[in-house]
């Protein structure tokens, strides 16, 4: 069971949204999904269609407990199809009133132990946190091993996030344990020239640490949330929903971090050998500024294992990708300035469950 924490002491920036759309499109792959909505205001809960008003316990009964004593399962709810909710209300906000008192270690593991006493059902927990770093965000980060921050395209989002990566570091030693940060650009809108510039700030300077998905500025997933579902289920052929398909696609394929710990930061990729053939394909350009490729013989990890060349014709690049791969049929796409794409010059694709389009590679 994978369980993600999404951040963001800045509100706007697409916590929760975040949240509710990638485990609507894990759900849509065929995942197990848990939403745990931690922030008082309950909005990833009224996002699920479910009024917090309505409900005769929430998380607050949990937390509030030593823990132990009661178990998640006794609040969860089905949302949708593979996706369940742990569901919030404003007396979320009394938790740190009711726990003064305790021990630190006993407050901020309230989460964890819940989580760690869930039946083997789920295969990823989404925490959605409050705007603040308080209790909630201690419980969240102590329970989660891996930090999605959706980080919205301007000057003051990029200094607070830097500040955050400093307080989840500084954090990391008082939890006990290292927490896997990425970085999810969102509310983007390619239209201007100052968002695009953002987004290449952004990714000069967290480099690797960001997602190559951008989430782009969508009303439809406004509409979905005021209807209550996730964009998978509300307009599946939206751009929000084509975004967070890509996301989910980055995550599924991102190893957890025990497992990712364990990968040398160098990998020696093996080439040759008698059934090893070289493939090159061509991706062309006149407005791109970045081309990668990703596909299901490099994990969906975009250039993994791939030798790269850009030449011109005219005012037209061309990127070019050398694969070494043994003979099969593989399925692919193009990471293009943070969008994904299938390949333009490639007839043979086929449909995804979340919606998408893979090109067909055959190697013979």
């Amino acid at each position: 069971m994978r369980v993600i924490a999404v951040v963001n002491q800045k509100g706007g920036c697409g916590k929760t949204t975040t949240t509710v759309n990638l485990a609507g499109a894990l759900a849509a792959d065929g995942s197990r999904v848990l939403v745990v909505d931690l922030d008082p205001q309950a909005h990833a809960t009224l996002a699920l269609g479910i009024d917090p008003e309505e409900l005769d316990q929430n998380l607050y009964e949990i937390l509030a407990e030593p823990a132990g004593v009661r178990r998640l399962e006794e609040v969860i709810i089905s949302a949708s199809d593979g996706l369940d909710l742990a569901p919030s209300s404003i007396v979320l906000s009394a938790l740190e009133q009711k726990l003064a008192a305790e021990r630190h270690d006993s407050r901020t593991e309230r989460l964890s132990v819940a989580l760690d006493n869930l039946p083997p059902y789920y295969d990823y927990v989404l925490i959605d946190c409050p705007p603040n770093v308080g209790l909630l965000t201690f419980n969240a980060l102590r329970a989660a091993r891996e930090v999605i921050i959706p980080l919205e395209m301007s000057f003051f989002a990029v200094d607070g996030v830097q500040k955050l990566l400093e307080t989840v570091a500084l954090l990391n030693d008082r939890i006990g344990h290292d927490v896997s940060v990425r970085i999810l650009p969102t509310l983007y809108d390619g239209r201007t020239r100052y968002a695009r510039q953002t987004l290449g700030d952004v990714r000069e300077l967290f480099k690797d640490l960001c997602f190559d998905t951008v989430i782009r500025n969508n009303v439809k997933l406004r509409e979905a949330a005021r209807a209550g579902k996730p964009i998978a289920r509300f307009a599946s052929s939206a751009n929000g929903a084509r975004d967070y398909a890509a996301l989910a696609i980055e995550v599924e394929a991102s190893p957890p971090p025990a497992i990712r710990n364990d990968i040398p930061r160098e990998e020696k990729e093996t080439v040759g050998g008698d059934s090893t053939r070289e493939v090159v394909v061509r991706y062309r350009d006149a407005q791109a500024g970045e081309v990668r490729i990703a596909g299901d013989f490099n994990g969906w990890i975009p250039d993994k294992g791939v030798r790269s060349m850009i030449e011109s014709e005219g005012e037209t690049r061309i990127w070019t990708k050398i694969l070494y791969l043994p003979p099969g049929t593989y399925q692919y796409r193009y990471v293009v300035d943070g969008e994904w794409f299938r390949d333009p010059d490639n007839t043979d694709f086929v449909p995804t469950a979340a919606g998408q389009e893979n090109s067909v590679l055959v190697v013979r």
